[in-house]
């Protein structure tokens, strides 16, 4: 079951009211449309293709509203395997047809159902075992997960040349459907928490009904304590932590490579590893809370094309999201169950302690950064705050860096390919070091001919230091050296020009541009079209470079 938030994709503004109605029936649902036909989407993309494609890689559930023809001819070159397709459903633009078209072993059907109930609409389920029997056996209920996932087709075939099945276990799932249950069935459903080889003509459910309370340093043992009790690892609901070892990654190892979700109380028993089977199935949620995530994001210059798939399903999944309020501008929309916090752009260690707090009460924040969230950005202070704090609740915390495309790198695909060689990034800003230390590092940079992007190069507070920093790089650099500005580059009133060092005027820059002074070695050409610093270095081009 596929349990990621459903992206809604639409081609033309008359779609939206069909599609406003289905959002409004899956939590956390995203209205993707076309740029150039759809003005009031959550989320615009540029072409249907590739913006499908993308969705389908990163495993999100697609509804479409458009015919099924072109559905089928976009993702069709990423068709492989069936057990690990997301759900697909195309919907017709005015919601009278509801078509589940891949996805069968992830949920497709029942997303369907959802939507038409949403809509009033039947689905055409096509599935031959939904039709005949009312159920899918190779897709497990909630709870539940089927052992021999690969053995389903043979025995759904069976079944419907008329084979009769006995169910061995508590199987309530089952009891509804029109299958051909009978006690001296040759087919067998069994449905067991322990460790069983599959029979011929047997399907396997274990119900996840096992419970697994770790302590520190006892992590190891885990995996011989369900073999010594018969145990499928497969049975396993949730691993549990108490608040002292939240920290412990050898416990969050474990969880892990059981793929089930931590939870931590706020106390344990004293044995080192203790598994309780439960009569039924465990609901995680029942149990203490969640193993907080904290996600650094950066969403690069703000144009949704160079943002990566990874930064916006971690935006889509957050429950809260921390961040200088023209970045998260510039993230969202964001869904109305989402909360955002906006500050001011100078509270970055109280932005990062707020979003520890949160996620340690068990919730998925993102910290939202412009460019790539490791460059003068969000995450060193994430870091730092963490460093300095000793609560076993936010080093518990399962905390991650989305990189995203920095300003130079954005000044640079628009004008070619200037750090093509040695670079390095200096701020200008002596909000956070001295200028001497700023002064210095730019001499030696220069001195050792290294590609120099300046970030921060000029403010209203510090009118003369882009001067000061010309002067000191012009002393090692010759006056016809290209310098790439780049302004805004990737939003809408972007700008770039490229200037000789010489020529330079820093009236001609402000603090939303970045400088890219080249080295020796770079050209402009065509008119100053297109920059690069070539790979070679020292008067001689080489066979390779490892």
């Amino acid at each position: 079951m596929n349990t990621r938030a459903a992206a809604i994709v639409i081609l033309g503004a008359g779609s939206l009211p069909v599609a406003r109605k289905i959002a409004a029936a899956l939590p956390g649902a995203r209205i993707h449309g076309l740029k150039s036909r759809v003005a009031d989407a959550d989320i615009a993309f540029e072409e249907f293709g590739p913006a499908l494609r993308d969705l389908f890689a990163s495993d999100t559930p697609i509804i479409v509203l458009c015919a099924t023809g072109i559905v089928v001819r976009a993702l069709s070159p990423l068709l492989q395997d069936k057990r690990a397709e997301p759900p697909v459903v195309v919907v017709a633009e005015d919601g009278s047809a509801i078509v589940p078209l891949l996805g069968g072993l992830r949920g497709v059907n029942d997303l369907a159902r959802r939507i038409g109930s949403a809509l009033e609409t039947a689905p055409a389920i096509t599935t031959t075992g939904e039709v005949r029997f009312g159920t899918t056996l190779e897709l497990a209920p909630d709870g539940y997960v089927l052992a021999n996932p690969a053995a389903g087709k043979r025995f759904m075939s069976d079944l419907l040349a008329g084979a009769k099945v006995r169910i061995e276990g508590a199987a309530p799932w089952l009891l509804e459907t029109r299958l051909p249950i009978d006690p001296a069935g040759t087919l067998t459903i069994r449905v067991t928490p322990k460790a069983v080889t599959p029979a011929e003509g047997e399907l396997v459910f274990h119900p996840r009904a096992v419970r697994i309370d770790v302590q520190s340093g006892a992590a190891d043992r885990v995996m011989a304590a369900l073999d010594a009790q018969g145990l499928s690892p497969l049975a396993v609901a949730c691993v549990v932590a108490a608040e002292k070892d939240a920290a412990d990654p050898a416990i969050h190892d474990v969880a892990k490579a059981l793929d089930r979700p931590l939870r931590i109380v706020a106390a344990l028993d004293t044995d080192p590893v203790k598994l309780s089977v439960a009569d039924a199935p465990i609901d995680p949620a029942s149990i203490g809370r969640a193993r907080g995530k904290l996600s650094v994001i950066g969403i690069g210059p703000g144009w949704l094309d160079w943002r990566t798939p990874e930064a916006q399903r971690d935006l889509a999944q957050a429950d809260d999201l921390i961040g200088y309020e023209t970045y998260l501008r510039m993230a969202g929309p964001f869904a109305p169950h989402q909360i955002v916090h906006a500050t001011d752009n100078r509270e970055e260690m109280a932005r990062a302690h707020h979003a520890f707090a949160l996620a340690a009460q068990g919730r998925s924040v993102a910290v939202v950064s412009s460019g790539d969230p490791g460059i003068f950005a969000m995450a060193a202070a994430v870091l730092e705050a963490l460093h300095e704090n000793a609560d076993p609740a936010w080093h518990g915390v399962e905390l991650k860096i989305v990189p995203g495309i920095s300003a130079a790198q954005a000044a640079a695909a628009r004008s070619g390919a200037p750090l093509g060689h040695d670079f390095c990034i200096i701020s200008l800003s002596d909000n956070l070091k001295p200028w001497d230390v700023i002064e210095r590092r730019l001499s030696l940079a220069a001195q050792a001919d290294l590609v120099l992007a300046l970030y921060n190069p000029i403010s209203r507070a510090r009118p003369t230091q882009l001067a000061q920093a010309l002067t000191a790089i012009r002393a090692h650099r010759a006056p016809q050296t290209p310098v790439v500005l780049g302004r805004d580059i990737g939003r809408p009133d972007e700008s770039l020009r490229v200037v000789t060092l010489g020529a330079l005027d820093p009236a001609d820059v402000d603090m939303r541009t970045v400088v890219i002074v080249g080295s020796s070695t770079t050209t402009a050409f065509d008119g100053a079209r297109w920059v690069y610093t070539p790979r070679w270095y020292g008067g001689k081009k080489p066979v390779s470079e490892a």
